[in-house]
């Protein structure tokens, strides 16, 4: 996965597995071992599953922030090719986007936060693309 966040560039590796039954999408987003120097290391867990009940999307984000960031669930719906994930933060807002390009097998990941003159701004715009495993 590469492309940009917070305006700099981003280098990360993701791994992607159904686990816990094939309820959860277990993604594992880590900064890639060849990336530059310069940028600041992540680590991320994402878990992706369907409520059949409340017919949403939800995405519950664990990373090296801590749990502040951890108690806010991500709900989505799906239009299309993309699900919308709307995460409602302490300090504000949080979109999360997915959108899948079947033309060319990839995704994109797409992040945006509200500010505090309560306007979107873009937070992060990344492309994910499938690596071959040997």
């Amino acid at each position: 996965m590469e492309g940009q966040v917070v305006g700099r560039e981003a280098h990360q590796e993701v791994q992607a597995e159904w686990v816990l039954n094939h309820q959860f999408l277990r993604l594992h987003e880590e900064t890639a071992a060849d990336a530059p120097k310069t940028e600041h290391p992540y680590e991320a867990l994402w878990f992706l599953s369907y409520d059949q009940v409340s017919e949403r999307y939800v995405l519950h984000l664990m990373d090296i922030f801590g749990a502040r960031y951890s108690e806010t669930l991500g709900y989505g719906t799906r239009e299309g090719n993309q699900i919308r994930f709307v995460f409602e933060y302490p300090d504000g807002p949080f979109h999360t986007t997915f959108v899948w390009n079947p033309e060319k097998d990839t995704w994109e990941w797409l992040m945006e936060q509200k500010d505090k003159n309560g306007k979107w701004t873009p937070f992060a715009d990344l492309k994910l693309m499938r690596i071959a495993v040997h």
